[in-house]
């Protein structure tokens, strides 16, 4: 194993080494020769070198850079070195998370993380966390949690009885909530369409006084960091608007809950600790790989009861087990990488990575508005919206610019705006690559104005 294991290390190492200077999306001639992994599965076995020497000359030209500084598609975060070490060791352990018995030490990180984490976010100590592998899912079981806290006190349990015949209950969301939010309803039994919309600002904000009057058993959706804008529902005024009535208030903050860690950000989410739930990504802004994600619920027997399973053979351990609060029973170890990057960063160092992210949304935003192109939002975070005039002219830039390589920028739609969509997340984004990104933005556009 260990020449084999060199040999991928040595071949991660380059593939790393070469990402300041490569294009950030693939060449045609990289994605043509994709077509070499389409093969017939052949009879006899190949050894493990020759598979790793193949995986790596047709894969590693075909990926796209996101784990370089000069991706700004997606919200996408890099891996933060002591992540990616970890992951590495981790896969070496192939720890299964399911029970404390099938592995102590995820059992062991869980639980340093939970503490970690709903410190970091203002929550009280007795909240718990599940480790998901994703923002979906963790909407998905936050709102779970949700379901259960809410039919219980109609007097139903909906994890033996099911919905049919149960109690109605009405959920609350933004006009611009985020599809996962939707899919995580979908897949719940409680319907895309069947939501209460909520008007929002002209930042995506909701207005809190267009909320409904509470009458019965209810969700109310808010949102921490529009993915479009950055900008955050107002949870403070929207909480006290909800005391004593009985609501469950859930926070999507998918990459704007981190604001959070933050002394200079936090105020963005003030509020969002007095949620019930809250969903996250830890491999957006905390840079670890994928998949990782994070639920939060106050009241961790809601989660527990929504997600718990048992059989004769699970043998329950001392302390935590960890498929207790997710809805998967086998799966990797993801608190290994967690663990490792808050170890890594410590408060400041989060903080900074946070900042500086923020600080570099705002230079974009600055030089190319300088330009005379059309910023339209309120840079408050790490996403900047931009329009170079009409949707079409707007449509090109971000294809040229997709093209020309040196950075990627996605685009999006914005109340009913067509614009390129910059997202800033990656601890590996330096002032350097923000500086020649926005060089081959503006030459890019100034390329199609004029055939505009």
């Amino acid at each position: 194993m260990e020449p084999l294991l060199r040999d991928a290390a040595k071949r991660a190492s380059s593939y790393l080494q070469a990402l300041p200077e490569r294009q950030v999306f693939p060449t045609r001639s990289a994605l043509d020769g994709l077509r070499r992994f389409s093969s017939p599965l052949q009879d006899h076995p190949l050894a493990p070198e020759q598979v790793l020497e193949e995986l790596d000359t047709i894969g590693s030209p075909a990926t796209v850079a996101s784990a370089g500084g000069r991706y700004f598609g997606f919200v996408i975060g890099g891996s933060l070195p002591a992540a990616l070490a970890a992951n590495i060791l981790a896969a070496a352990w192939d720890q299964n998370a399911v029970l404390e018995i099938a592995s102590p030490v995820a059992a062991a990180l869980e639980k340093v993380c939970r503490s970690w984490i709903t410190d970091l976010f203002g929550l009280p100590a007795e909240a718990e966390v599940g480790f998901v592998t994703s923002a979906t899912m963790a909407n998905f079981a936050g709102l779970a949690a949700a379901r259960h806290a809410l039919l219980q006190s109609q007097g139903w349990d909906v994890e033996v009885s099911g919905l049919f015949g149960a109690p109605p209950f009405t959920v609350i969301v933004g006009d611009e909530v985020h599809v996962s939010l939707l899919k995580a309803l979908g897949m719940l039994g409680l319907g895309r369409g069947r939501v209460v919309r909520v008007p929002v600002d002209g930042q995506g904000r909701m207005i809190p006084a267009r909320i409904p009057r509470i009458e019965g058993p209810t969700v109310v959706c808010l949102q921490a960091g529009n993915v479009n804008t950055g900008a955050f529902d107002p949870a403070e005024e929207i909480a006290s608007n909800l005391q004593g009535t009985g609501a469950w208030i859930h926070v999507d903050g998918a990459f704007g809950l981190w604001a959070a860690a933050s002394p200079s950000k936090r105020h963005l989410a003030r509020g969002v600790e007095r949620a019930d739930s809250l969903a996250t990504d830890a491999h957006k802004w905390l840079n670890v790989p994928y998949d990782s994600g994070l639920v939060l619920v106050r009241d961790g027997r809601h989660l527990n009861a929504a997600m718990s399973s048992s059989a004769a053979y699970l043998i329950e351990g001392q302390t935590r087990d960890p498929h207790l609060f997710v809805p998967e029973m086998s799966r990797r170890a993801r608190a290994i990488e967690i663990w490792a990057a808050l170890r890594s960063l410590g408060r400041d160092g989060l903080a900074e990575m946070i900042d500086r992210s923020c600080g570099q949304a705002r230079r974009f935003a600055d030089v190319l508005a300088a330009a005379g192109h059309g910023v339209l939002n309120e840079v408050v975070l790490n996403q900047v919206l931009v329009s170079f005039g009409s949707p079409e002219v707007t449509r090109r830039v971000i294809a040229r610019v997709q093209e020309e390589g040196t950075c990627w920028c996605g685009g999006t739609v914005w109340q009913g705006k067509t614009a390129m969509r910059i997202s800033v997340s990656s601890w590996a984004t330096t002032d350097d690559d923000v500086a020649r990104s926005l060089d081959a933005i503006l030459r890019c556009a100034a390329e199609v104005q004029p055939t505009a």
